[in-house]
């Protein structure tokens, strides 16, 4: 990794982030809508997309935080722009996040509940000796098989 050191490598860095951060976004904003709407399996198919994408964007924003003292006296109106296009992905991000986070504990919760209905409906519904009904032992229980093909 080399350090800018001209103007026209600036420009070239700076469009190539940008670049990047508006392709890196696109996808994230699909994968929000399509996990938002329920497609999950059709979501997963952008993580290959997503992965390349944030490798190249590091890439070169370690570049660019190399070369940040250059860039700001060299092209201040375009590190300004490109702070606001940052801040703009950065609310991507995190809605982004905040639904994929909704859709785990979702899947997680229906998951578990499965596991706790399995568990109640292979124990024998009996009376223990203090004279309640007896709870399912988490021991004795039916292992859950969780097909991940969607």
């Amino acid at each position: 990794m080399s350090p800018i050191t001209t103007t026209a490598e600036a420009d070239k860095a700076i469009d190539d982030f940008a670049a990047l951060i508006e392709k890196l976004s696109g996808v994230m904003e699909q994968e929000t809508a399509l996990v938002h709407a329920g497609q999950v399996k059709r979501a997963t198919d952008l993580g290959a997309a997503k992965t390349e994408l944030a490798g190249q964007l590091y890439v070169i924003a370690e570049r660019i935080k190399a070369s940040a003292k250059f860039l700001a006296q060299a092209a201040p109106a375009r590190c300004a722009a490109l702070q606001r296009l940052q801040e703009a992905f950065r609310v991507v991000l995190q809605k982004n996040m905040i639904v994929l986070a909704t859709a785990h504990a979702v899947s997680e919760s229906i998951v578990r509940r499965l596991s706790g209905d399995l568990a109640r409906k292979s124990t024998p519904q009996v009376y223990g000796a203090s004279g309640r009904a007896s709870t399912p032992h988490p021991k004795y229980g039916q292992p859950l098989a969780v097909s991940r093909k969607l």
